[in-house]
């Protein structure tokens, strides 16, 4: 999924574990939304690594 679906889904899910006393449901979520940051940070050093390409081609021509 969406790295902002499993962000929100996890929250969702934490809260619901919080209220219910679930506490897998709540683990759950958080696995869910680390999973979330983590497409997070890893889209943004793609695009540091395409920016860095792009600045490089540029300052060789």
């Amino acid at each position: 999924m969406g790295k902002n679906i499993d962000k929100t889904k996890g929250k969702i899910k934490q809260a619901a574990g919080a209220l219910t006393g679930d506490a897998a449901l709540k683990r759950e979520g958080e696995r869910d939304e680390r999973k979330g940051k983590i497409e997070g940070a890893i889209d943004g050093v793609k695009r540091a690594a395409k920016d860095a390409k792009k600045a490089v081609k540029d300052a060789v021509k």
